[in-house]
């Protein structure tokens, strides 16, 4: 009788811990969900620029013909590799004759949830960031009117176009470029990443040492700035609250979203990195100085809330920011048109480095 006492007893004891170990477990995922939302699986909708499956495919195009620039050589695909999470993986992007970009290349993928587009916020969305990298002298370095001449020479793409912007007259132009480009680039969002399928509700999708990460990076206060569907991109914020990294990663003379508002409090403040698909997308920052993603954690943990983080925390931390990772976009190569002895020609001076 007594062994079967102590028998009822010890699993009731078991019973127990089991629940409480589950009401932990749902503790933290509402917890979670107050900070953060998972990925649709849909292609979301953009203000201003109705997404059609004919803007989608002439996006794709656009997105991977190179004949945008004035070398003929780069592509938006050239800094965003769509094969490489959306960007080039290198310190800052090579653009021009060989100029060295000033900052970070950011990923395309899930761009479409950010506040704004690059680093300082200056683009107010995707269509007007489509126009940016076309037109800098040290990226693409073309013109809106030479993109213009360059497309209306293809019968390829002056068909595509009237077709995505049906009744517009002299549809292909350079607004109705950045806004297929848009349309592509809003279908190329990472849904079902291990953090989703926790945030829908499975909560054996993380394992322990990534649960404890989750639960340090709200915790340390990591989740203040980078929440929301993308984990980051919602506001701007200081880089170097607490402490200022050395010139090394914060460099002097980019002062960050002061370039934009000319507002001395904007000084170093930048847009807060999304941080879906991370582990994809290094080296980190707007300088492009940190490769080591555990590095990068113990940098902002320090910067920007004067948290001195153990090892284990580091280590836990950098294991969730791992579940990130989602889904990569099926990526079609297309077939773009073909030139005519009307397209204008690359520029021969292409190769000359400046």
């Amino acid at each position: 009788m007594r062994a079967i006492i102590k028998t009822l007893i010890g699993a009731s004891v078991l019973s127990l811990a089991a629940q409480g170990g589950a009401l932990a477990q749902s503790e933290l995922l509402e917890e979670a969900r107050s900070y953060f939302k998972p990925i649709p699986h849909a292609v979301p909708t953009v203000k201003g620029n109705t997404i059609t499956r004919e803007k989608i495919d002439l996006g794709r195009k656009l997105f991977f013909d190179p004949r945008l620039s004035l070398s003929g050589l780069l592509s938006c695909n050239s800094c965003h590799n769509l094969g490489m999470g959306g960007d080039d993986n290198l310190e800052t992007s090579i653009g021009h004759g060989w100029q060295k970009g000033p900052r970070n290349a950011p990923t395309v993928l899930n761009a479409v949830f950010n506040l704004a587009q690059f680093w300082d916020g200056r683009a107010e969305d995707l269509k007007e960031q489509a126009k940016g990298p076309v037109q800098a002298g040290v990226e693409m370095a073309s013109t809106p009117e030479r993109v213009e001449a360059v497309l209306n020479s293809m019968p390829g793409y002056t068909e595509q176009f009237a077709r995505a912007f049906p009744g517009e007259d002299k549809a292909t132009n350079f607004d109705n470029m950045a806004k297929a480009i848009e349309a592509y680039e809003a279908t190329l969002i990472t849904p079902a990443s291990k953090f989703d399928l926790f945030l829908e509700g499975n909560e054996n999708a993380l394992n322990a040492q990534e649960k404890q990460g989750l639960q340090a990076f709200m915790d340390t206060g990591c989740a203040a700035c980078h929440g929301g569907v993308n984990i980051g991109g919602e506001g701007y914020y200081p880089f170097g609250v607490v402490e200022k990294p050395g010139a090394d990663v914060l460099p002097a003379n980019d002062k960050g979203r002061f370039a934009v508002t000319q507002t001395a409090e904007e000084e170093y403040v930048f847009r807060a990195s999304p941080l879906r698909n991370i582990e994809l997308t290094a080296p980190y920052f707007h300088s492009g100085k940190v490769w080591d993603l555990k590095q990068a954690v113990a940098i902002m943990a320090s910067s920007q809330l004067g948290a001195e983080l153990t090892d284990e925390d580091i280590d836990a931390i950098t294991a969730f920011l791992k579940t990130l990772t989602g889904e990569q976009p099926v990526v079609e190569y297309p077939i773009l048109p073909v030139r005519t002895d009307s397209t204008p020609l690359p520029d021969p001076s292409v190769m000359t480095a400046h």
